[in-house]
């Protein structure tokens, strides 16, 4: 008889008993499940949809300010999506997008400005059409003009190809979270545990986090009181046609 057993997947075991402790302990909400732990990394690897965790996890960025959570993920969607950027004050001739430069583009300035942003953050138009205002093509969907069903679908289908991003707009304690409303990409979307990941830019407060998508769902559906309208989600796709301008990508050899 042998004196111990060997759990052939210990990954899959310790997710079986992340996902099933709410339900265990009586919760109405399931937690959230911390990418760094060891459920979470098993999400990860077992998600059909994740071409956007790679390209914007190598571009994370933590928000600058209390206010910047938009800035902050917008300048790692520009990034991740290689579209062409000004030139960065002590870096030479290479560019990339920062939360000071997001503001440089005239057009960006007259959307919303840093000052304002500082203040009081961005509602979900305002991050739209931020983005836009630098060529890519960006959309804001408000929350309740969306289906769970229809939500769900729009996970699997943006989190599965990479030529697009995914932003949410949506309010912390709708997923047990203090605070108030919050902007950060999404990342990838686990369909068996109907889980969707968010890279968290206020890295200093919440780590990023796998969450039912029916939660999240309810948060993006709440009331954002500067606009008056529901939050949501922003999609983003870069325009056929556009690539880096000269300088976007180091030299070869020392930098």
């Amino acid at each position: 008889m042998p004196s111990r057993s060997t759990l052939p997947f210990p990954g899959l075991v310790l997710l079986s008993l992340a996902l099933a402790a709410p339900l265990a302990a009586g919760r109405l909400r399931a937690a959230p499940i911390p990418l760094m732990e060891p459920a979470g990394m098993e999400l990860l690897v077992a998600s059909g949809a994740r071409a956007d965790y790679g390209p914007l996890a190598e571009q994370f960025l933590t928000q600058a300010n209390l206010a910047y959570c938009g800035v902050a993920s917008a300048a790692m969607v520009l990034n991740s999506l290689a579209v062409p950027a000004p030139t960065v004050p002590g870096y030479g001739r290479y560019r990339f997008w920062t939360q000071e430069n997001v503001f440089a583009v005239p057009a960006g300035s007259q959307v919303v400005s840093a000052e304002v942003v500082r203040r009081q953050g961005m509602t979900l138009a305002e991050l739209a059409a931020l983005l836009a205002s630098h060529g890519v093509k960006a959309e804001a969907i408000h929350g309740d003009r969306l289906s769970l069903e229809q939500f769900r679908a729009l996970l699997r289908t943006n989190l599965s190809q990479p030529g697009d991003r995914l932003l949410a707009n949506y309010l912390r304690p709708a997923l047990g979270q203090a605070g108030g409303g919050h902007i950060a990409p999404l990342a990838a979307f686990h369909a068996p545990s109907d889980r969707v990941l968010i890279l968290d830019v206020a890295r200093y407060r919440y780590p990023s986090v796998w969450v039912p998508v029916a939660d999240l769902w309810k948060a993006i559906r709440t009331l954002d009181s500067t606009s008056g309208r529901s939050r949501g989600l922003v999609t983003i796709r870069r325009l056929p046609g556009s690539s880096p301008p000269p300088g976007s990508v180091p030299p070869p050899g020392p930098s």
